[in-house]
């Protein structure tokens, strides 16, 4: 982790967890890398994009205080994206009980309306979880942790005291604007414009849908505040509102992943089969990713949610020969500044050190 925060004019992110997947993820050093979720921290409020595992233990290790949390935005659906939510709704609810702030935003996508398509590999036709409602958007995510933690909800509500978390976060689905032509099993992605989602005193937001396919909707976001712009990809194959969203970003936080090495874990072969399937149609390779961070004119690029995260460095290089700008690789807990206040402050200490 960077020791030292930028000044606070400057905005930047804290990758609080790097790792892609539903699992508990190792570097190739055999470090942990804790689950996808960023911090987006402009003077003293922060902003919380997806909630993978450990978001809050990463948050509180980076020195944020729910106290100062702006907002909660969720990509898409997929749990290495939204386990640690119920961490940050019933633990987070006790950081904030003296906080005099109104709830929380938790900003999200609608309901899906149907169950995805079945594989053509499959064999059989599974049972669905949950049948009645099988593909809640975060509306139906939060109530569902609420309601499945009720015991201890109204423990604390009706023994202790304790504010209802219900009353501390908002859940808001992001609706889509009519005529755009999404389909969640044909056109996931459409092109369409930026649509704002959120805005306050510090960032406007906008959410763009990506090529998460059968997950829709799945959002891209970009934060633009008055130091600098950064845009996060959340998981996404390569797709033209991904580059339209990025356009001219400062900084560009991007997925990224290893096919080969991925396809080497898995030993049952239909299993393996269905799920490439879905890897080669649903995310984007470093090389892609410096395609995509290169056509948008991105200043900065950064690759997280690495799948799989012990893969060697020199396949995240990848990138490097498509894209000419500034690359990273960040660990969990790296500061990275963003905008021109952060570029200058890179050259001046660039020079200072070259003059020494």
């Amino acid at each position: 982790m960077t020791d030292a925060s930028p000044s606070p004019m400057i905005p930047y992110v804290v990758t609080l967890g790097t790792a892609g997947g539903p699992r508990w993820w190792k570097d190739h050093e055999g470090t942990p890398r804790f689950g996808i979720a960023t911090a987006v921290v402009v003077g003293e409020t922060w902003y919380l994009v997806d909630c993978g595992q450990g978001a809050g233990r990463q948050a509180n290790a980076a020195g944020l205080s729910m106290s100062n949390l702006g907002a909660i935005f969720i990509t898409h659906m997929h749990s290495d994206h939204t386990v640690d939510l119920p961490s940050l709704l019933l633990f987070g609810a006790f950081e904030l009980k003296n906080s005099p702030r109104g709830p929380i935003p938790i900003v999200g996508p609608g309901d899906r309306g149907k169950l995805p398509p079945l594989s053509p590999r499959a064999t059989a036709t599974p049972t669905p979880i949950a049948p009645h409602r099988p593909t809640p958007g975060i509306e139906g995510l939060v109530s569902g942790i609420l309601s499945a933690y009720a015991t201890d909800c109204n423990d604390r509500i009706f023994d202790s005291l304790a504010v209802s978390p219900a009353a501390q976060f908002d859940p808001r689905e992001i609706r889509l604007p009519g005529g755009i032509g999404f389909d969640p099993d044909t056109d996931v992605a459409p092109e369409m414009e930026p649509i704002e989602v959120f805005r306050d005193e510090h960032v406007t937001v906008t959410a763009i849908l990506v090529s998460h396919h059968p997950t829709a909707p799945a959002y891209a976001f970009r934060f633009e505040t008055v130091g600098g712009s950064v845009t996060i990809s959340g998981d996404t194959a390569p797709c033209s509102n991904m580059v339209r969203l990025a356009r001219g970003t400062d900084l560009l936080l991007h997925e990224a992943i290893n096919l080969e090495v991925l396809a080497a874990q898995y030993s049952d072969a239909q299993m393996l089969q269905a799920t490439m399937d879905h890897h080669r149609r649903a995310h984007t390779t470093a090389a892609e990713a410096g395609r995509i961070a290169s056509d948008a004119g991105a200043t900065h690029l950064a690759l997280h949610h690495l799948v799989p995260s012990y893969s060697p460095p020199e396949a995240w290089q990848e990138a490097r020969s498509t894209f000419a700008g500034t690359l990273s690789i960040p660990d969990d807990l790296e500061v990275i500044p963003f905008g021109p206040a952060a570029r200058a402050a890179a050259r001046l200490s660039s020079s200072s050190a070259t003059t020494r």
